[in-house]
């Protein structure tokens, strides 16, 4: 693809894209190495990390032990993850919450100055620190920010959309950026011997998703466009009671309501969980969004009923979810909250090493658009944040033994504000429609006319060619697995196999999947 460079950026030291949890914390870590770190919106505020209600999790409560909390993991994950990644997650969760405080997150307190924590689903126990009840992803993303503008040693860039990696002798050396719009809009080259992709998820590419407008896969596409492996690209977690509503992106009714007693209930006030998992509304949440689900398509409502677990305390306790339900009018303390599932996470991502490595030689991931194996088929809950936590801190330390430089900041352009391309509607409303909490063959053929439709008409936009490379790695990866596990549900194939194995794949392997589907690519093109 040919690009016109407008101006060319030599930048000594790490080069980050993304400006949540996962990026700024990986600049402070890295401090005093050199970090320029890119964002399309403004630091602190971009991104899912800043929408994050639930918490992180670490074994920091009295009577709870880092090898309980990998347990959970593992149970959790539907027998596709690394238990020794989960193990090390959890044995270095403490020593990442205690970077938190000492960067300024103002996590709950107990009376006696310890951290308050608390419960989630199919958590052994209370283990998750929060703040202010449902703000833990803006607090600390805000806090974070905070410290990377006052860190002489990290550069962060406003308004810059990143579009494709740069390539030299098999090499990544950096990465093309666009700023400003219309004829206005002009091409950056970064030049970065390390470039560190902090882009988080996929959401935005499902019409109906937790997630802002930025995360729309293209970290995703982008690595794999330039051949890096991407692993469990299939399996999307689904939350499952994110508050009914037309409003895009939708908002959440965090997990830790169920922790504090929140039942779910139908119309008539019925329960149904009980009858479905031992654990009720803890269970795992694809088994409780997979039941929200099949309740709704059978023409029931399904609510979160707080009234008795939280009552008069909701609008202090939760006053993130207390504001978006007044917004809907509704009163969360006497009334009961209309919920339903929406994509929300992804487990699949670029194939990383312990240390943040890819497959492609300087460049590194960290955050959600990385999979280490953590998660498996099925994230524990709020162990999100933490992963990039611990990932953030170890590449880190792969990255800061290098000989400290200083960023050439005189010749960096003054950004203006552009006009971010949203993926097209029809492949958002293919996405939620044909590769949600339930597939099958035949839907997941119905998702690739529509991507490889958007696809032939984007030929010549690689934002868009991004987001269709994302999308077709998860309908791919769907299609190859012929089998039910985790955040992964196939109608035609019900069950699990005996022996879980993990997906990797590269966008060649996904090509060749996608050949070999019923519905040639000449007639979805045509």
């Amino acid at each position: 693809m040919s690009l016109h460079i407008d101006n060319i950026i030599e930048t000594e030291g790490a080069l980050i894209l993304g400006a949540g949890v996962a990026g700024l914390f990986t600049a402070l870590k890295l401090a005093p190495f050199p970090a320029l770190v890119l964002a399309d919106a403004h630091p602190g505020v971009s991104g899912s990390s800043a929408r994050a209600q639930g918490g992180i999790a670490a074994s920091v409560g009295e009577g709870d032990s880092w090898q309980a909390h990998a347990a959970d993991t593992v149970a959790a994950g539907a027998g596709l993850c690394d238990p020794e990644i989960a193990a090390l997650v959890a044995r270095e969760a403490p020593a990442r919450i205690d970077d938190l405080v000492k960067f300024g997150a103002p996590f709950d307190r107990r009376k006696d100055g310890s951290l308050a924590v608390g419960r989630e689903a199919a958590h052994s126990a209370a283990r998750i620190v929060h703040v202010n009840g449902d703000r833990a992803g803006a607090e600390v993303t805000r806090a974070l920010a905070e410290r990377a503008f006052a860190t002489s040693s990290i550069n962060l860039l406003e308004g810059f959309h990143a579009i494709e990696l740069a390539m030299e002798s098999g090499r990544i050396c950096g990465l093309f950026a666009r700023y400003g719009s219309g004829p206005l809009a002009r091409l950056v080259l970064f030049r970065a011997s390390d470039v560190i992709f902090a882009t988080g998820g996929i959401g935005a590419l499902y019409a109906v998703t937790t997630n802002p407008p930025e995360t729309r896969g293209e970290g995703l596409g982008m690595a794999a466009r330039a051949g890096a492996r991407i692993a469990d690209p299939e399996f999307v977690q689904f939350h499952p009671t994110a508050i009914a509503s037309s409003r895009s992106p939708v908002s959440l009714a965090t997990e830790a309501l169920r922790g504090e007693g929140a039942v779910l209930v139908d119309e008539t006030g019925r329960r149904f969980m009980p009858s479905i998992h031992p654990d009720a509304e803890l269970g795992p949440r694809d088994v409780v969004a997979r039941a929200i689900h099949r309740q709704l398509a059978a023409g029931h409502k399904v609510f979160l009923d707080c009234r008795d677990a939280v009552g008069a305390r909701f609008a202090e306790k939760f006053p993130t979810v207390y504001a978006a339900c007044r917004e809907e009018d509704i009163d969360p303390a006497t009334q009961p909250i209309p919920v339903a599932p929406a994509a929300h996470y992804h487990m699949g991502g670029i194939a990383t090493d312990t240390r943040g490595r890819t497959s492609l030689e300087g460049l590194w991931a960290v955050g959600e658009c990385a999979a280490t194996g953590l998660h498996g088929a099925n994230r524990l809950a709020s162990n999100s944040l933490l992963e990039a936590l611990v990932f953030g801190a170890r590449l880190a330390d792969d990255l800061r033994g290098r000989e400290t430089t200083h960023l050439r900041r005189g010749n960096l352009p003054t950004p203006e504000r552009f006009r971010v391309l949203p993926p097209p509607k029809a492949l958002r409303d293919a996405m939620s429609r044909f590769v949600g909490l339930e597939r099958n063959a035949e839907s997941l053929n119905e998702a690739l006319r529509v991507i490889l439709r958007t696809e032939h008409a984007g030929a010549h936009e690689p934002a868009l060619l991004n987001m269709t490379a994302a999308a077709k790695l998860v309908v791919a990866g769907a299609l190859a697995r012929r089998e039910s596990r985790g955040g992964h549900f196939r109608t035609d194939y019900p069950q699990a196999d005996k022996d879980g194995v993990r997906t990797f794949l590269t966008l060649a392997d996904a090509e060749k999947i996608i050949d070999m589907a019923p519905t040639p690519q000449n007639q979805a093109v045509g």
